[in-house]
């Protein structure tokens, strides 16, 4: 008997534990391009642009903000004229939002309907950003989120919770290391992380020793933590 000459059943590539929003968005497709509204070519090819993206372009946009006054300027009035001026590509989004954090704000992102984010720039979203525990608590006790990723805010610091929506993604430029005021460009943009991007860590730390940048401990995991 060979390995396909066999009388029990098999189950089909997307069974019963596709998720359900994957299944919904899999028939709709298959509808979609029934109805030669759209390719699936196109579908595949827009798939492939969205698993392509990284933090790297909106780590180019935070360091030139941190080297460059003029641009952060025009960062912050219109990010996406701002990340094509770099010859970034911002993405769909009709809107991008770009907010700053400093020492008397701190800005934090999250998406409460379900996980909008500016993908082109941040690249996909982790998984705890849409998760129905960061979701929530991030509305409902946010100091207390921000904690569990280790950033502990000063009672005086006003903290901002930014929703984002189909029609505006924000992107948070998050305060410049001290130390690093010999530091170019792409030396800096190393010390953006994605979630430094979102406002819920603080960017890496430059190294002591000229080695690479070093992130700051992230407390372990916990039951009831959003991660």
């Amino acid at each position: 008997m060979s390995e396909q000459d066999h009388d029990h059943p098999h189950a089909e590539i997307t069974n019963g534990d596709e998720p359900p929003a994957a299944r919904r968005a899999r028939t709709l497709e298959e509808l979609l391009v029934a109805k030669h509204v759209v390719r699936r070519e196109d579908v595949r090819r827009m798939i492939d642009w969205l698993v392509s993206r990284s933090p790297a372009d909106g780590a180019r946009l935070v360091a030139r903000a941190w080297t460059d006054p003029e641009f952060k300027q025009r960062l912050l009035a219109d990010a996406r004229a701002a990340a094509l001026e770099l010859g970034l590509d911002p993405g769909p989004s009709p809107v991008v939002v770009a907010v700053e954090n400093t020492r008397g704000v701190h800005h934090m992102v999250v998406c409460t309907l379900c996980s909008c984010y500016p993908r082109a720039l941040l690249g996909p979203p982790p998984d705890w950003y849409k998760s129905l525990a960061y979701r929530s608590r991030a509305v409902s006790d946010p100091r207390g989120v921000l904690a569990e990723f280790g950033v502990e805010l000063d009672d005086d610091v006003e903290l901002r919770v930014l929703d984002s929506t189909a029609d505006m993604r924000y992107l948070v430029i998050p305060r410049r290391p001290a130390g690093t005021e010999q530091m170019d460009e792409a030396e800096l943009a190393a010390l953006v992380t994605r979630d430094s991007m979102i406002g819920v860590a603080h960017p890496a730390a430059p190294a002591r020793d000229g080695g690479g940048p070093t992130t700051p401990a992230t407390p372990g995991p916990r039951s009831d933590r959003v991660r």
